[in-house]
């Protein structure tokens, strides 16, 4: 086969520090919109980003030369200092360490 084809979707959560309800009404869509474009970026693809206001959801299709926990890392990193410059008030912002990240179907 001289091309490569991959269709890499992952669902992937993660939360705030402590579970900390800090993703509020204000900031949720410029949130979900920012980490969108850390994502496109990145060559990648934002299928959907939602979530509650202790934890995100983001459904995306990732490419295949770079790894989750480098993706999952500038996430986080861009998007807490994103949100600190942004949100002044909000210096208590933080991700957990963690992340939940599981491969899905198309379907």
């Amino acid at each position: 086969m001289p091309q490569s084809y991959t269709n890499l979707i992952y669902h992937i959560v993660f939360s705030t520090k402590n579970r900390q309800p800090l993703i509020t009404d204000e900031t949720k869509p410029r949130l979900y919109e920012y980490i969108g474009g850390i994502l496109r970026n990145k060559c990648d693809i934002a299928l959907a980003i939602g979530g509650m206001n202790d934890h995100i959801h983001v459904l995306a299709k990732l490419r295949p030369d770079e790894s989750l926990s480098n993706v999952l890392r500038d996430l986080k990193a861009n998007s807490s200092g994103w949100m600190h410059k942004v949100f002044p008030e909000m210096r208590e912002f933080s991700w957990q360490n963690g992340y939940g990240a599981f491969t899905v179907s198309a379907s």
